[in-house]
């Protein structure tokens, strides 16, 4: 995968302070407070620094957190993960793998098949919805 990288005046200049505190600065939003938490349309949720495509519609459910939760991520190269303690605990980060942004934190509380749950900022995130084109193929 290309890596996408800016220098950090470019990265302020192309998101919104609320987003490079999330994307850049591992910010967290309010709970109840993101506009994808209660998103139930089908499509792609891609990373809001660099358009990489991080997690299906599909497995996306409500997790009662307050934050879009997902039980993977569109393929397993698309985000990694990383140990975060910055709070006085062990949590582990999620990571978009094409520009490193911060997306959110991984616990192992999620429903099946993954009994994942993938606590995701909605600043970190930019919906697609899915279309059909001509041929009948799904994207998004």
């Amino acid at each position: 995968m290309d890596q996408f990288t800016l220098s950090e005046a470019e990265w302020r200049k192309k998101l919104s302070p609320e987003q490079y505190h999330v994307l850049r600065e591992a910010g967290t939003e309010p709970a109840f407070s993101g506009r994808y938490d209660n998103n139930k349309a089908d499509g792609v949720y891609r990373c809001a620094g660099c358009a990489n495509p991080l997690f299906d519609s599909a497995d996306k459910y409500e997790s009662g957190s307050g934050w879009p939760s997902f039980t993977q991520p569109i393929a397993p190269d698309q985000v990694t993960e990383h140990s975060d303690v910055s709070l006085g605990m062990t949590r582990t980060e999620a990571r978009c793998a094409r520009c490193d942004g911060h997306l959110g934190h991984v616990f192992p509380d999620g429903p099946p098949p993954t009994g994942l749950r993938y606590c995701m900022n909605s600043l970190s995130l930019d919906f697609r919805a899915r279309t059909v084109e001509s041929r009948g193929e799904a994207v998004a």
